[in-house]
């Protein structure tokens, strides 16, 4: 028998590509099994295949213990006196063993080595596929599909197979077996059952991959592709920047006669591509960003991170688009919150500000409407402004005189010194809980502040969204994720 176990082995590395190793494994693993329906299915047995002559030991362990120790697993533990007896050199806390008769590989133990070789042989072929395919993540690959599964689309890849998920097909696209498709491969990972290579075809890099391929100015380096953003399947955007002033990086992607932008449309199903020159400033990017439409003028906000883009009022569709689509791919696009107004609405939202402003500098500094009115429209919107804007600054704006700007000056210190300090206060003067402390990466200047602003327990910060966080206290987005997620902790266990 133990020339067949030779022969089976050498057999199915070499129908499945496997090595032989994992084969004699799932043979020893199978043969253990086998040992323990003929012993007891709580005896620690091992078997040793020899992998030259196919002969296999068994074995049978103990671990020693001292006399007066209790046993926990009978069938597996020897008090020391016994084990002394079968082993001359037993030491407590170490393992001993003993031969037992090996159990005939018949017909159960076949097809118990059958199961074992199949599953470790469908394991390493998964092990393989991962190995194979991780270093073509990020690429574009072709199959043929070869069947629908509840929507997705399972695609032969020829030594694997693939699935393209539904939600990653392009919208009211076609596809059937037998169909043959590009796809950008999104994932590759180690799964238990189905494909382990996750494929998309509305991802916005599929959109830069097409055009690495048709465009060799893109591969050579001359242009580079900055970003895209897809309504897959109806519209997307994408920023070009040239590196050579000689090459235009719109029209190297467009082509003779749209012949390059038009193959990678039809590719997408019609997808309609616009192509925009990126810029290493903000404004302009967005202006860029919002093509086709015109834009009157724009203001920037860096603390939230958004733009009020004014348009005219004929602009106006345009720049939003149907159902919002222009402004949302633009918003993708550049990374910026953007705000589409007209010359009206702009106007409202302006003087609304300068009212917010000015009822704020009459409060907060407690001086008369007009002179509140006259900081505004010199462009003053904060309490840091006033108190730390140059002196010299200030004193040229008609109707300020140095008595007035350094009074003003000291009156906005005042009030914001006055504000820290109650800060500060209410920081200290807000206990977090315990559990709050203890939570792994927290520290108690942190958590004092989170107390402060009514997040006083892990569960209140459990609660939380990355986001939310960030509002409520200054923290760099991965270590707010790091925070919630042990928070959340208990959840899960």
């Amino acid at each position: 028998m133990s020339r067949e176990l030779l022969y089976l082995a050498d057999a199915v590395a070499h129908e499945k590509e496997v090595d032989r190793e994992v084969i004699f494994q799932a043979l020893e693993a199978s043969l253990v099994s086998a040992s323990k329906k003929k012993y007891g299915q709580d005896w620690d047995i091992s078997v040793e295949l020899d992998r030259k002559t196919g002969d296999y030991l068994t074995k049978r362990w103990w671990t020693v213990i001292a006399d007066d120790d209790e046993m926990t697993i009978p069938d597996q533990e020897l008090h020391l006196r016994e084990a002394l007896e079968k082993d001359p050199g037993a030491v407590v806390g170490e393992k001993i063993y003993e031969d037992l008769p090996a159990v005939e590989f018949g017909r159960i133990a076949a097809q118990s080595a059958k199961q074992v070789i199949f599953q470790r042989v469908r394991d390493a072929e998964r092990d393989r596929i991962v190995s194979d395919y991780a270093f073509r993540k990020g690429e574009i690959i072709s199959g043929l599909v070869k069947r629908m599964d509840k929507g997705s689309a399972i695609v032969d890849m020829g030594r694997a197979e693939a699935i393209l998920p539904r939600d990653e097909m392009i919208p009211r696209e076609a596809i059937r077996p037998g169909d043959r498709i590009r796809a950008y491969l999104k994932d590759v990972r180690r799964v238990q059952k189905g494909p382990q290579l996750f494929l998309s075809r509305t991802a916005p890099e599929l959109l830069l991959k097409l055009f690495s391929q048709e465009v060799p100015e893109i591969a050579n380096g001359m242009i580079d592709l900055m970003g895209a953003a897809r309504d897959p399947g109806l519209r997307a955007k994408m920023a070009v920047r040239s590196n050579d002033p000689r090459v235009d990086p719109v029209g190297a992607c467009v082509g003779m006669r749209g012949n390059r932008v038009q193959t990678v449309v039809n590719e997408l199903r019609g997808e309609r591509v616009d192509i925009i020159v990126w810029s290493a400033d903000p404004a302009s990017f967005v202006i860029n960003a919002l093509s086709p439409a015109e834009v009157s003028s724009i203001i920037v906000d860096e603390n939230t991170h958004s733009m009020d883009v004014v348009v005219d009022e004929d602009q106006l569709s345009l720049a939003i688009g149907r159902g919002g689509q222009n402004v949302r791919l633009a918003s993708q696009l550049t990374g910026w919150t953007i705000n589409i107004l007209t010359q009206e609405e702009a106007r409202q939202k302006r003087e609304e500000e300068d009212a917010r402003f000015q009822e704020e500098f009459i409060s907060e500094l407690d001086i008369e409407p007009d002179l509140a009115r006259l900081l505004v429209e010199e462009g003053f919107t904060s309490l840091e402004e006033v108190a730390y804007v140059p002196a010299a600054e200030m004193l040229e704006i008609e109707g300020l005189n140095e008595e007035l700007v350094t009074e003003l000056r000291r009156r906005a210190r005042d009030r914001l010194l006055s504000k820290a300090i109650a800060q500060e206060e209410q920081v200290h003067l807000s206990e977090p809980a315990e559990d709050l402390l203890q939570l792994p990466g927290m520290d108690e200047a942190l958590a004092h502040q989170l107390a402060a602003k009514g997040i006083a327990t892990a569960e209140d910060l459990a609660e939380l969204a990355v986001d939310e966080l960030e509002e409520l206290v200054t923290i760099d987005v991965e270590r707010a994720k790091s925070l919630i997620m042990a928070a959340r902790a208990p959840w899960f266990s």
